[in-house]
């Protein structure tokens, strides 16, 4: 009785003692009859080099309460930094010892009968000049608010005349 094999298909498993050959794909042969087959496009064509778009605008009108906004908010960093920066200078000066030397300075130029001696402190505490930086502070923002509100009405009058600013714009 023969033996049936339940796999229909023939065995690729090399036989023992058999030459290993390389394994193949269905329908291809190797050999010097092997017919080339035509390359097939790829599925997703590679997009091309864009080119940087580019786009020639102009700003002929600036919104007044935008620039208000914006100026004030800047004004008001900058007036905290003026006030900032002053304290440290201050404390820097001190810390050197600047201002002792200015007051035995000017005891030196008054002499021993100048009267009362020179106190520098009296008139440059930390106090005061914090002070006087939150006044010059203050000031600030409301002159540079104004200069920024004053600047973008002019421009804008202007920009109805000319035409505005040119601005390019490009996607690189």
């Amino acid at each position: 009785m023969s033996s049936s094999n339940p796999n229909p298909r023939p065995s690729t498993a090399p036989r023992v003692g058999a030459p290993a050959r390389p394994q193949q794909r269905p329908g291809t042969s190797s050999g010097p009859s092997a017919v080339k087959r035509p390359s097939h496009p790829p599925l997703v064509k590679p997009a091309p080099k864009a080119k940087a778009r580019r786009a020639r605008l102009l700003v002929s009108k600036v919104e007044p309460w935008s620039v208000l906004k914006m100026a004030f908010l800047l004004s008001v960093a900058l007036g905290i930094i003026t006030v900032v920066a002053s304290i440290v200078l201050w404390s820097v000066l001190d810390v050197i010892g600047l201002f002792d030397k200015v007051n035995s300075l000017m005891t030196d130029i008054q002499g021993p009968e100048g009267g009362t001696a020179f106190d520098l402190m009296k008139y440059a505490s930390l106090g005061q000049v914090a002070s006087y930086a939150t006044i010059v502070a203050v000031v600030n923002v409301v002159l540079l608010t104004t200069l920024s509100m004053l600047s973008a009405v002019l421009y804008n009058i202007s920009a109805t005349l000319v035409g505005g600013i040119g601005v390019t714009l490009t996607d690189d």
